[in-house]
């Protein structure tokens, strides 16, 4: 019983309406490595391990993130840029972007009350491994843009998996997609400020989310 609440505990963070439970019987989903799809996690799909008591873990090691932006041609055309609902993004942007993130996400494990963050594999230690995938930006280059109110900077993949950091078995994997939106779904002012406090607002929830399911485990 304990095994299955940490399991449920770590699908289910705060703000949870529904119960969340691990299927079972001839018709649950599992994925090729074994996990099993558990129903009303917060995050959009999620699969666990339901044979490994997640209470014996209390460390965690990030290992290195991976962030894939989506092949969007820059366009020369200024009529077709003006189209476009998905826009090239520079280097040094996405530079700023994964900054931001990463910063955000160490951050918020550090905040942890019950995992301590340490650097090296052992028994008691979860490796957490991701990153974000498909990241395609909807803010239009500056020289087409004078002043625009968009829904949404962008969005992106989340993909985050925690591992036995000695064996590397993959004990939980989360998928989520969201977009870089104000708070109501409401339009913004796009601007460089706007724009970036948008995307580390939505890093900030994913990363909140990640902390308080992995504190839940020990509650």
């Amino acid at each position: 019983m304990k095994k299955i609440l940490a399991i449920a505990l770590f699908a289910c963070v705060s703000g949870c309406t529904q119960t969340p439970s691990i299927e079972t019987g001839p018709g649950a989903e599992y994925t090729y490595d074994g996990l099993v799809r558990i129903n009303n996690s917060r995050l959009k799909d999620a699969w666990v391990d339901p044979d490994i008591d997640l209470t014996q873990y209390n460390k965690i090691m990030v290992g290195a993130a991976e962030f894939e932006f989506r092949a969007v041609k820059k366009s020369i055309s200024t009529t077709r840029r003006l189209s476009e609902t998905e826009y090239w993004m520079s280097d040094a942007t996405k530079q700023k972007l994964i900054e931001a993130v990463t910063e955000i996400f160490g951050e918020e494990l550090q905040k942890s009350q019950k995992f301590t963050v340490v650097d090296e594999a052992g028994p008691d230690v979860l490796l957490l491994v991701g990153g974000l995938h498909d990241i395609v930006s909807q803010i239009p280059p500056d020289q087409i843009r004078s002043e625009i109110f968009l829904r949404s900077a962008g969005e992106a993949t989340l993909v985050i998996e925690a591992k036995d950091s000695l064996s590397g078995e993959t004990i939980y994997r989360a998928i989520d997609r969201r977009a870089a939106e104000p708070t109501g779904g409401g339009l913004m002012n796009s601007n460089s400020v706007n724009n970036m406090a948008e995307v580390k607002r939505l890093a900030r929830r994913w990363g909140t989310r990640l902390r308080e399911g992995l504190d839940s485990i020990h509650e």
